[in-house]
């Protein structure tokens, strides 16, 4: 028995006629927003070292809107790092939750334009209607609490106690999150796969620099052993040697 095709299929609307035509909403892909050397540096390092780490496993974006409203373009978010982990695209000019579904981790790292924009409430109100699970906010001109976390329960964003033992793991990604201090960049924001924050998620270039000083310290270790090898022999013919003579005095 054949089934009839649903009343919203194109076979069945090309056979309509309407009173207009439809006008599509447009959901704008881009802005110009104004940002310090720093704030871009700080953020460049993190999304990099992100999209390294979980290359072809999930949506890892930056700075594209982010829609959670089909019905109004007004109602948008552009976070500065934006993950999915499980599904992966090959191009996304802005992220639309009810296609993609809403990223499981969103990041803002505070710049002054975000300052002048007034208290973060009203930002985080946005995040919690598009259904982020784990929100981060970094401020690295603040010398009392430079991150602050908030986690997602039935649609509720409640901040982190950053006192606990795992308050800084990042449940979707499985990482931490940590503050570090950079000679040339300033206070950076971090993903480590340690609580301390020792064994950082590098950045392609850290990794490419990381392989580089390993192959070193292995070329290193190994001339060590042979010059260690070789004393040792010079020693044991030295010994001889010194024995010989005592033979030959006797």
């Amino acid at each position: 028995m054949a089934l009839s095709q649903p009343a919203s299929s194109p076979t069945l609307r090309a056979r309509r006629s309407y009173v207009r035509p439809p006008v599509p909403l447009h959901f704008p892909e881009e802005e110009t927003v104004p940002e310090s050397v720093e704030h871009r540096r700080c953020l460049n390092v993190l999304f990099d070292s992100v999209r390294r780490e979980f290359a072809g496993r999930a949506i890892v974006a930056s700075d594209q809107f982010l829609y959670w409203d089909a019905t109004d373009p007004k109602k948008r978010l552009a976070p500065d790092l934006a993950v999915r982990v499980g599904n992966t695209v090959e191009r996304l000019p802005s992220w639309k939750t009810w296609k993609l579904g809403a990223p499981q981790v969103g990041v803002e790292i505070v710049s002054d334009f975000d300052r002048a924009e007034g208290p973060f409430a009203a930002k985080l109100e946005r995040y919690r209607r598009a259904g982020i699970v784990e929100v981060v906010r970094f401020d690295p001109e603040d010398t009392e609490q430079p991150l602050r976390l908030w986690d997602s329960f039935d649609g509720d964003l409640v901040e982190r106690n950053l006192g606990g033992a795992e308050a800084l793991h990042c449940d979707a990604l499985g990482l931490y999150w940590c503050v570090k201090e950079d000679p040339e960049l300033g206070r950076m924001l971090r993903l480590a796969r340690d609580a301390r924050g020792e064994n950082l998620v590098l950045t392609p270039e850290e990794a490419a620099l990381a392989e580089k000083e390993a192959a070193l310290a292995e070329k290193e270790a190994a001339l060590a052993e042979k010059k260690t090898a070789l004393a040792e022999k010079e020693t044991a013919l030295a010994r001889i040697a010194e024995l010989e003579a005592e033979l030959r005095k006797r």
